[in-house]
């Protein structure tokens, strides 16, 4: 099944490329339509590019693969769609950072080969099981794959809200919001609100205040098994807002609850690539790494520990060349 960008123009053209480059090799590829039919003025039926959500008749069912062409934003639309099936996604960027993303728009062909012959890994990415309470009752159950926020609705007011851990009280804060994240999400919204980046293969929540005015106002890392809970204060009278991925979205009123933990169905991401995340994240950040020399040759001759306090002047550390990646 193939996920496109609603708006970019190169797109379709792109996917029924990819799509007859698969039937070639007797692979049959659905293409996910990018909008919603309607008519215009002349009656002639056109569609309206569609940001969210993804249309419920789409079921990935029987699917090896979900290939997305888009950025992060289109991803984690694909990831709506695979998670149900449990089929893995695939992200080919199109955008400009594009982190789920695996590969890039020319790297087609070789992605259609590495398809043929099965030649990729699947990889687990946890999500978050979102509910929303008002009165003791469920108005809203969801998930996310990177994050859920509460944010405040309004610019002029300040979000007042209490922050749970376990079923013990944490901290009120009055803010702008307050993220809750997965490991993947920490290079998302949390990153933006400060929070650290969390490698993959760590089992970790991550709860990050935005804008918050208190003295304890800091970034938490928290166990995989955490339950987390953001109040609304009931007597600020001010409302709020509940987003997931930053792309489903449920009004909260003062004295609504939102409780947050780890989901037992995970996001599972088709890998193409082995490099370690550390490489990913310079490129993806533009890092600098000049003046990295790497590890030691296991083949070089060991360099004894010069006496404390005495200088070294070896050939070594005056003519090293410095590597850049």
């Amino acid at each position: 099944m193939l996920v496109t960008h609603p708006t970019r123009p190169e797109v379709p053209e792109l996917a029924q490329a990819f799509a007859e480059g698969l039937a070639e090799h007797d692979i049959e590829a659905e293409i996910v339509p990018e909008g919603d039919p309607t008519r215009d003025r002349l009656g002639t039926e056109v569609l309206v590019p569609r940001k969210s959500p993804v249309p419920p008749h789409v079921d990935a069912t029987g699917c090896e693969l979900v290939v997305v062409f888009g950025g992060d934003g289109t991803i984690l639309r694909g990831a709506e769609i695979a998670r149900p099936a449990g089929a893995p996604l695939l992200g080919v960027n199109l955008g400009r950072v594009g982190f789920l993303a695996e590969a890039e728009r020319d790297d087609i062909e070789a992605i259609i080969t590495r398809i043929v012959t099965g030649d990729y890994r699947v990889e687990e990415r946890m999500t978050l099981e979102v509910d929303v309470l008002h009165e003791g009752e469920i108005v809203c159950r969801n998930w996310a794959l990177n994050e859920a926020s509460v944010e405040k609705a309004a610019r002029e007011r300040m979000l007042e809200v209490a922050v749970e851990v376990d079923g013990r009280p944490l901290s009120t804060w009055g803010c702008d919001g307050v993220v809750m994240s997965t490991p993947t999400g920490s290079t998302a919204y949390a990153f933006s609100g400060g929070g650290p980046i969390v490698w993959p293969d760590v089992e970790a929540l991550l709860l990050v205040p935005i804008s918050a005015h208190a003295l304890f106002a800091r970034p938490l890392v928290l166990g995989p098994d955490t339950r987390l809970a953001v109040e609304v204060v009931p007597h600020s009278h001010v409302a709020g807002v509940m987003w997931c991925d930053g792309r489903r979205a449920v009004e909260v009123p003062a004295g609504a609850r939102i409780e947050v933990r780890r989901a037992q169905v995970p996001v599972r991401l088709a890998r193409l690539s082995n490099d370690p995340f550390t490489d990913r994240l310079v490129q993806k950040f533009a890092l600098p790494v000049t003046g990295w020399r790497g590890p030691a040759s296991p083949a070089s001759p060991a360099i004894p520990a010069s006496p404390v306090g005495a200088g070294r002047d070896t050939a070594a550390d005056q003519g090293a060349g410095e590597a850049t990646g």
